[in-house]
C-alpha cells in the first residue's frame, strides 16, 4: 500500500488529456486533424534554464488561415536579460512588464491544444518550453504530436532531401521559404512565424498529396512525440 496518492490534477489539465489521444491511427486522414501552428520567442536557446517572451498558435480551418484566428501573448518574465536572442527577436526586459503572467498564457494556451496536433518549424524547441511552462501551471505537459515543418520539407521538397549523411542539417525556415518563393511575415516575430510556417505547411502537404496522387493519412507525415 502506498503512502501518497497521485496529485490531484485541475480540471483544465483533466479535460486537455481527455481530448487529446496518446496516439494517431496512421490511416486517419489528415485533413481530419486539428492542427494548430505554434511559434514562441524565448529568453535564449536552453530548454531547461530559458523562458517564453512571446507566443503565438494559429488554428488552421478547412485547410486555410484566418487572420482571425491568429493568437498571440506577450509573456512578462521578471528574470529575464538581454540575451543573444534578444539581438534576434528584439524583445527587451522592459518589453516584458507590458506582457501577461505565464500562467495566464497558459491558460489561454491549452483550449486551443485539446486534441490538436502542433507544427511549427524546428516545433521540438518550441514545444519544450511551453511544455515546462504547462508543468509549472498544471502539472501536466504537453500530449500533443508534433510535426515539424523543416522535417516536412525533407520529405516534400527534393532540394532539402535526406542524403544519409550525419552532418546534414535540417533547413531554416528562411531556406525553405526561399526555395519556395514564400515571402516571410516579420521574421522572429512569434506571430509573424507562426502565419509563415502555417503557410508554408499548407503548401507542402499539397505539394505531397500531388506527389502521392492521394488524399494525405497521417502516416504519410514525419509526426513525433515529447
Amino acid at each position: 500500500m502506498s503512502w501518497f496518492s497521485p496529485k490531484k490534477l485541475s480540471p483544465e489539465a483533466e479535460a486537455y488529456l481527455s481530448a487529446t489521444p496518446k496516439k494517431l491511427s496512421k490511416k486517419q486522414p489528415v485533413d481530419e486533424l486539428c492542427i494548430v501552428v505554434v511559434d514562441a520567442e524565448t529568453t535564449g536557446f536552453d530548454v531547461d534554464k530559458d523562458r517564453l517572451l512571446s507566443l503565438a498558435a494559429i488554428p488552421l480551418r478547412a485547410g486555410g488561415i484566418s487572420i482571425a484566428d491568429v493568437h498571440s501573448w506577450l509573456v512578462y518574465q521578471s528574470n529575464s536579460a538581454v540575451t543573444d536572442a534578444a539581438q534576434i527577436h528584439g524583445i527587451l526586459p522592459s518589453d516584458t512588464r507590458a506582457g501577461q503572467s505565464e500562467p495566464k498564457v497558459m491558460e489561454e494556451l491549452l483550449p486551443l491544444l485539446h486534441g490538436a496536433v502542433m507544427v511549427g518549424h524546428h516545433i521540438h524547441f518550441d514545444a519544450a518550453l511551453v511544455d515546462h511552462a504547462l508543468r509549472r501551471r498544471f502539472g501536466t505537459g504537453l500530449r500533443n504530436p508534433l510535426l515539424d515543418t523543416a522535417d516536412l520539407a525533407q520529405i516534400a521538397v527534393d532540394a532539402f532531401a535526406r542524403t544519409g549523411y550525419a552532418n546534414q542539417r535540417p533547413p531554416t525556415l528562411d531556406e525553405v521559404c526561399s526555395h519556395l518563393e514564400i515571402a516571410t511575415m516579420e521574421r522572429h516575430t512569434a506571430p509573424g512565424d507562426a502565419f509563415t510556417t502555417a503557410e508554408l505547411f499548407l503548401l507542402l502537404c499539397a505539394r505531397l498529396r500531388q506527389q502521392l496522387k492521394r488524399p494525405l493519412l497521417v502516416g504519410d507525415l514525419p509526426f513525433k512525440w515529447r
